[in-house]
């Protein structure tokens, strides 16, 4: 399979895609040096940004600024974009110097990231950017599809009341439902009741983080909207 059948789309021009995969290396080799991915890289980097900002902004209209940065982070981090960048064994093809690829270049995460955001920059400007927008989102449909919004958020408890608070003054009230365990490894049940109705239950080794992960679960879980 073709490298532009695993990111099912072809280049009318070829030389993007060649130098979205031709890494720096390459200058030690090669004179006079090829052009590198870097600059593409650079590009790249703003629409992988924007297209996940927007994905983002429509797929959860209830978070803030913050919580959706947090979430945009994890997505275009180092680990996530080489994660996606291994489904398509996208450094196999990377062009780089044997020095290069003699030391483990080929399954460096920071290749891969490099490589991954370069060829969005050259789908941008090849196809612009929607073909951009569909290579991104594809590739990374199943991070997307597996996204956990929360603990992303850092405060559950704090996001729960106030989504509630939209409907209601009314707090949500949590219970230390169960205590299990010696002193020194304590388990405790917690659930988080509003309006006489559960919402959420969760375990942990402190009361404190037990409600958290009971405010977690209703996050997760928004009985109230049902």
């Amino acid at each position: 399979m073709s490298i532009e059948d695993r990111l099912n789309y072809r280049f009318r021009n070829k030389e993007l895609l060649k130098e979205a995969l031709s890494h720096p290396s390459l200058s030690s080799e090669i004179r006079p040096a090829p052009p590198d991915n870097q600059r593409l890289e650079y590009l790249g980097d703003a629409v992988l940004e924007l297209v996940i900002s927007t994905y983002l902004f429509h797929r959860f209209p209830d978070l803030k600024e913050g919580p959706l940065t947090k979430l945009r982070a994890s997505l275009v981090s180092r680990p996530a974009l080489a994660r996606a960048a291994r489904t398509i064994a996208l450094g196999e093809v990377l062009f780089m110097s044997n020095g290069e690829s003699g030391s483990g270049g080929r399954k460096r995460d920071s290749n891969l990231a490099d490589a991954f955001e370069s060829i969005a920059g050259a789908i941008y400007l090849d196809g612009g950017l929607d073909a951009a927008n569909e290579f991104i989102l594809h590739l990374l449909a199943p991070q997307l599809e597996n996204l956990s919004t929360y603990p992303a958020l850092g405060n559950a408890k704090g996001e729960l009341q106030e989504l509630l608070q939209k409907t209601s003054p009314e707090s949500p009230v949590y219970h230390t439902l169960s205590e299990e365990g010696p002193p020194h490894n304590r388990t405790f049940l917690c659930n988080v009741v509003w309006q006489g109705q559960e919402l959420g239950r969760g375990n942990g080794p402190s009361k404190k983080s037990a409600e958290f992960a009971a405010a977690r679960a209703a996050l997760e879980q928004r009985v109230w909207q049902k």
